[in-house]
């Protein structure tokens, strides 16, 4: 509605009321320029109300409050412009988490290198020193090599995080039989079970099953849970069987050892969480790693504990549509 055709309208009232000597044309001519003024002032105030969102949208953190949208074309103009305010929101908050999570992560990446550079830089002034003997030498050679590749697994592991997160690291699945996977993964730690005096049970011998996932990011995954079960159990038991029916493939593992308190069971997945019993060269990515993993294999990995009685470990792979 334009004032050319108010203004029209109103004249013609005025001239219908002379010529018909009656106040009615003139009382409606007043009603239509009133309704039209209402009319004004409602667009007036939807514009008042695009233009404080549109400024708004350049304060750093600016809230927009959006309103319900009129009829008429100014409403959907209103309508697609909080549309779009949303977006640039929800956009921006999205990439302030980002630099966050990226400053927490450079942060916690510092921290976990620190320590072996540390090392290193220790080690390498008592290679340095001219009276050292040949045996205390080839100890020292040894330790620098632990924190080398203590460093390099850091490295690798917390790449192999960075390109799961973003969906860039491609796990090809194939028809994998299971048991002999498990096997692997086992005959790999049966070392370190030995150390700890540690007894690994298979309760799976025999059994003929088969899951479609990816051979070694899976084997990668299962072998940090079992590790991790190991060096919490001295001297106790893992205990390794599976399940699977038409809707999932379960593996679980089990140990009897320190159990996990219940206050650190929701961040034992978390990257760069230790626990108050982990072990003393652990960097907290082992689970978390895992974790990932069997996420990006339409999977879940969940956990329940008791201290004093063990831990369970519960992987659950689901068909892909």
């Amino acid at each position: 509605m334009t004032w050319k055709l108010e203004l029209a309208v109103c004249a013609g009232c005025l001239a219908l009321a002379a010529v018909l000597g009656s106040p009615l044309p003139l009382a409606a001519g007043f009603g239509f320029w009133g309704a039209a003024c209402v009319w004004r002032r409602r667009q007036a105030r939807q514009l008042d109300e695009l233009i404080d969102a549109l400024t708004h949208l350049q304060d750093p953190g600016g809230y927009v409050h959006l309103t319900d949208c009129q009829e008429g074309k100014l409403g959907i103009l209103s309508s697609e412009v909080y549309k779009l305010v949303d977006l640039l929101q929800e956009q921006a908050g999205s990439a302030h988490q980002g630099k966050r999570y990226m400053a927490d992560m450079l942060a916690d990446i510092s921290h976990q290198l620190k320590t072996p550079l540390t090392a290193l830089g220790i080690l390498m002034d008592i290679l340095g020193t001219p009276a050292l003997s040949d045996e205390k030498r080839l100890e020292t050679v040894g330790k620098a090599e632990a924190q080398l590749g203590k460093i390099q697994w850091l490295i690798r592991s917390l790449l192999v995080l960075s390109q799961l997160d973003a969906g860039v690291l491609a796990l090809k699945r194939e028809e994998v039989e299971l048991c002999p996977l498990l096997d692997g993964v086992c005959d790999s730690l049966e070392v370190l079970a030995d150390v700890q005096g540690v007894s690994l049970r298979r309760m799976y011998d025999g059994e003929r099953l088969w899951l479609s996932c990816d051979r070694e990011w899976t084997r990668e995954a299962l072998a940090n849970i079992v590790k991790n079960c190991i060096e919490h159990s001295p001297g106790g038991t893992v205990t390794l069987s599976v399940l699977q029916h038409n809707f999932s493939t379960s593996i679980t593992i089990q140990d009897n050892g320190s159990g996990i308190p219940k206050e650190e069971l929701p961040h034992i997945f978390e990257r760069f969480y230790k626990g108050r019993g982990s072990a003393s060269g652990s960097v907290g990515l082992g689970l978390a790693l895992a974790n990932q993993i069997v996420l990006g294999q339409n999977g879940m990995l969940s956990v329940e504990s008791q201290v004093g009685a063990g831990t369970v470990f519960s992987v659950r792979f689901y068909p892909v549509g």
